[in-house]
């Protein structure tokens, strides 16, 4: 037995009727893939085997059966010669164990074996290649009887004796099954001439009708189908191209399934051609390797396509009333943000021309009685000219349109040539190149005044929804319109009030009865340093946590309650850290809220703070000034009334004149120091900056104190580093800091104690520290020592006295050199150590070699002789009075006026310093710098700038023409005679 109908063994494994057939067949069938899986199994192998259909389908065929290995292999090396041969293959004898049956609903426990003989059939595909297996098995478990009782082996690969094969019986039950498989062949051709579908077997290439059944005769009709070709009998179908298909799957061998092919038949002589539908295969049969025809099968879906066309109908309606929603929807959503005219129109008639893929949407204004009409806006496809700004009349494209429009009515026209309301004025659609379009008006108080016009280049049917589209638009832009006129009265009403509120200098916020900020300027934001959707809309006190608890709470519950306005001053703590004094002034408002004015008195309260500051120590000040005025004042009386009584010796009166000297050198050095606090605290000291050799400044700052530190027989170190130490500032000033430091250190120091002064040097600062082992001072001493009238406790004599201004002055001084100062004390007791730090600059040529060798231009004569100096200045009495006090500090000098001869003098007696004014007439004192010091003899000369200009660029023009030294009118005189007699130099070590 073969089986080359593949395609039919599938129909009917899942078709119900020939799964019916299948069932019914009384041999036992099992169906089996290439892998030996089970696809299914009929009824009569299921109750043979004991198993239902779900226990065993899908599952491989070892693991549904399970057998001894022996049997397996046989039975697999028969499947395996089947899918080589394509050919049936039979198995002597198949051991098979299955449960034993149970009786009275008891369990039959245990196995029981079986023998069957089985035969394997393949099933082929379209392509001639095995695609299932059907296995056929017939029990022989009596003839394995028999051979046990004979004392025979058995052994699937034995061959049977005549005598025990039972050939007759054998022969009979095949017969029998012959029998039953050509009754399940009548059933199915039963089967298929009933089906519901239509089926045809063609043969051969012409495709003769071997077989049709009641279907197919019903789609087409009653005629000769057996034995004539599909071309002959079904004639009308010639030009429907199924002819040419069949053609092509009996040449290639490949199937072909269509659905809802449209296809006319007639069905009877001289009946009319009729549409129908129809879903069809096209299967190729396969014999031997050979397509010797095509199996045809198909449905009249005829009904079916109607109804899905009623649908697709329905669907498309649909489709325009959900198009119709999302126009109305993207239309609203576009309009919702905008609020001027301009761009309403413009959004809407973008959207309209978008979506109906228009050539141009415009909007004109009319005026009437004449119908002049002036086109304001239009949107254009790209590659279409924008008309705006153009003007004409609406009889200019025909009269009947215009008298529509004016009555209300829109004017839709296909093409404006064939239209016979606009053929005769197509000069006036070309000039715009509108071949088709949509005008929709806009009817106010009975006027005729805004049209709506869709234009297309090419003639067009306009659809029914496309008018409801732009009617629909035009309806809601006119609204739209309308309503952004109103909306714009009350924006402007609107940006006046919170123009005058975001304008204010105060912070202002608006709060409901239900304690919700619904408002609050600009000004108010950058106060409370938040940003506005921290805010806007959340409840007061979860926005300000801060205020619940706090004077700002009580006065708001008290203004809501009474509806009385009050205020209150409040410290607002800054998200960011600090805070803010605030005046709150909280008033009823509308609704049961509040208005609250706030704005920032900071500056106020710390004015008043600074004042109450001032004023303390003001008072503490005058108290201090009285008591340190009173001290010398004291001995002073007492020695003028001891002079007057005229009975001291010239002893005693050498001793009451030393008493009062001292005493009133204390009371100048208080008054000196009172003048240059207030003028440094003032910013009206300017200091002389000019390169200063640190070294010096200590050297005369420890001349300065010397006699104190004598005085109170202190130990005096002086540690200085060896490195060059120059920093850019006043001379006097430095010494000035440095020598309070000293004097301060000697004042709270015990007689005896020690003193030490340091000097570091590091690559960009240079480091001063004057530290003692004095008083000490306590944590609270030192965080405000150099604040002004500031002073530590003193000693129990009181001896030195002072304001407490001396270290505020030495602040203020450092810090105008750009440096810092510093203390530290271990505490009360432990002594005290002073740092200046300032800014270290790079060693002008002059400083080094000062410090060098003193070999150089200014060592021509030893300290204290005379040099030859020029004195150039256009101020002749400026100039005579300088002269004269370098002639009497031993100086010889020249005076000249003009730089020209300035330079002659220089060139015939070259002077060894020259001092120049820069403010020249003939040619400033920068450019004969330069010259002298081309001159032969001058290269070496010191060369001093005197000038008014004592700006920073001043200083540096000056240094970059030559000079060495910059100093600023009026001269410090004492400073110039320095600078012509180098101060001896300081020996780092110990001084007594």
């Amino acid at each position: 037995m073969n089986i080359h109908h593949y395609d039919l063994w599938i129909m009917a494994l899942h078709d119900h009727a020939y799964r019916a057939l299948f069932d019914a067949s009384p041999n036992p069938y099992l169906v089996l893939d290439r892998e030996l899986t089970i696809v299914t199994a009929n009824r009569a192998y299921l109750a043979s085997t004991g198993r239902t259909l779900a226990e065993i389908a899908g599952r491989p065929a070892g693991d549904a059966f399970p057998s001894d290995p022996a049997t397996m292999r046989h039975m697999l090396a028969s499947f395996n010669r089947v899918l080589r041969s394509k050919r049936p293959d039979t198995m002597a004898l198949l051991r098979y164990d299955i449960a034993r049956s149970s009786t009275d609903g008891v369990d039959g426990g245990g196995m029981e074996t079986r023998y069957w003989t089985v035969t394997h059939l393949p099933v082929l595909d379209a392509a001639g290649e095995v695609e299932l297996v059907l296995q056929h098995p017939i029990d022989v478990t009596g003839l394995a009887r028999m051979r046990e009782a004979a004392g025979l082996a058995l052994d699937a690969d034995t061959p049977l004796l005549a005598e025990q094969t039972g050939l007759m019986d054998r022969a009979r039950h095949v017969q029998e099954a012959n029998l039953h498989l050509q009754a399940d062949v009548a059933r199915l051709q039963t089967l298929f001439l009933k089906a519901p579908s239509f089926m045809a077997v063609l043969r051969g290439p012409e495709h003769v009708f071997e077989f049709v059944n009641d279907a197919m005769i019903e789609l087409l009709g009653p005629r000769a189908y057996i034995g004539r070709p599909v071309r002959e009998a079904l004639a009308e179908l010639e030009d429907q191209r199924l002819f040419e298909v069949l053609d092509a799957v009996h040449a290639s061998g490949r199937e072909y399934l269509a659905y809802d092919i449209p296809i006319r038949i007639r069905r009877g002589a001289g009946a009319e051609l009729e549409r129908r539908y129809i879903n069809v295969i096209y299967q190729p049969i396969v014999e031997e390797g050979i397509i010797a025809g095509i199996f045809v099968e198909g449905t009249d879906v005829t009904e079916q396509h109607l109804a899905r066309r009623t649908v697709e109908m329905q669907v498309a309606q649909m489709k325009q009333v959900e198009r119709q929603q999302a126009f109305q929807l993207a239309l609203a959503d576009r309009l919702a943000p905008l609020d001027e005219v301009g761009e309403i129109i413009g959004a809407a008639s973008a959207l309209l021309g978008e979506t109906l893929g228009l050539a141009r949407v415009l909007f004109a204004e009319v005026r009437e009685p004449f119908g002049a009409v002036t086109i304001r806006r239009d949107w254009c496809r790209p590659g279409v000219s924008s008309i705006a700004g153009v003007a004409t009349t609406l009889d200019a494209f025909g009269p009947g349109l215009a008298l529509e429009l004016r009555r209300g009515n829109d004017v839709v026209v296909a093409d404006a040539e064939r239209d016979p309301r606009t053929s005769a004025f197509l000069t006036a659609y070309e000039a715009f190149a509108v071949r088709a379009y949509m005008t929709m008006p806009l009817i106010k108080a009975g006027e005729l005044r805004i049209v709506l016009s869709m234009h297309s280049d090419v003639p067009r049917d306009w659809r029914e929804d496309e008018v409801r589209m732009a009617r629909e638009m035009a309806e809601r832009t006119w609204a739209a319109v309308e309503n952004a006129g109103a909306q714009a009265e009350l924006r402007a009403e609107r940006d006046r009030s919170r123009y005058i509120f975001d304008t204010m200098t105060e912070g202002f916020a608006l709060i409901d009865a239900d304690w919700t900020v619904t408002r609050m300027n600009a000004t108010g934001l950058q106060l409370v340093q938040r940003a506005e959707d921290e805010i806007i809309g959340r409840d007061h006190w979860e926005a300000f946590p801060s205020s619940v608890g706090s004077e700002v709470e009580r006065i708001c519950h008290e203004v809501m309650t009474t509806r009385v306005a009050g205020h209150v001053e409040y410290a607002y703590p800054l998200p960011a850290g600090g805070h803010l004094w605030m005046e709150v002034r909280v008033y009823p408002a509308m609704e049961g809220g509040l208005a609250i004015f706030f704005r920032d008195i900071s500056n106020r309260r710390r004015a008043q703070e600074q004042l109450r500051l001032e004023a303390q120590r003001k008072d503490e000040f005058l108290a201090m000034l009285a008591h340190e005025l009173r001290n010398p004042l004291a001995p002073i009386g007492a020695a003028a009334e001891l002079l007057a009584l005229g009975r001291l010796s010239e002893d005693g009166v050498r001793h009451t004149s030393a008493i009062v000297a001292r005493q009133v050198g204390h009371m100048t050095s208080l008054i000196n120091d009172l003048l240059d606090v207030s003028r440094v605290t003032r910013g009206l000291v300017a200091l002389a900056s000019e390169p200063v050799d640190v070294k010096a400044t200590v050297a005369d700052a420890l001349e300065q104190a010397r006699p104190l530190v004598q005085a109170r027989h202190h130990r005096l170190e002086v540690h200085l580093a060896p490195d060059e130490a120059v920093v850019e500032g006043d001379r006097k000033r430095l010494v000035q800091v440095l020598a309070n430091l000293l004097g301060n250190a000697a004042k709270y120091t015990p007689d005896g104690g020690r003193i030490v002064v340091g000097l570091e040097v590091e690559d960009e600062r240079v480091l001063l520290s004057v530290a003692d082992n004095g008083i000490g001072m306590s944590p609270e001493v030192q965080r405000g020592v150099f604040d002004l009238f500031t002073q530590a406790e003193r000693t129990s004599d009181r001896s030195q006295g002072g304001l407490g201004i001396g270290l505020a002055l030495v602040k203020s001084l450092v810090e105008l050199h750009r440096g810092s100062v510093a203390v530290h004390s271990d505490g009360p007791g432990q002594g005290s150590r002073f740092s200046v730090c300032l800014p270290r600059m790079a060693v002008p040529a002059q400083l080094r070699q000062d410090g060098e060798d003193k070999a150089g231009r200014h060592a021509g004569a030893p300290a204290g002789a005379g040099r030859h100096v020029l004195v150039v200045d256009d101020n002749a009495d400026a100039a005579e009075l300088l002269g004269m006090m370098l002639e009497s500090a031993g100086h010889r000098v020249h005076i000249d006026h003009h730089s020209h001869s300035a330079l002659d003098y220089a060139r015939a007696h070259a002077p060894e310093a020259c001092i120049l004014d820069i403010g020249l007439p003939d040619m400033d004192g920068n450019e004969l710098a330069r010259r002298l010091r081309t001159l032969p003899g001058m290269a070496g000369a010191l060369l001093v700038a005197v000038t008014g200009y004592g700006r920073p660029q001043d200083r540096d023009a000056a240094l970059a023409a030559g000079f060495d030294q910059h100093l600023v009118k009026p001269v410090d005189i004492q400073q110039l005679l320095d600078l012509l007699a180098p101060p001896p130099r300081l020996e780092p070590g110990r001084l007594p």
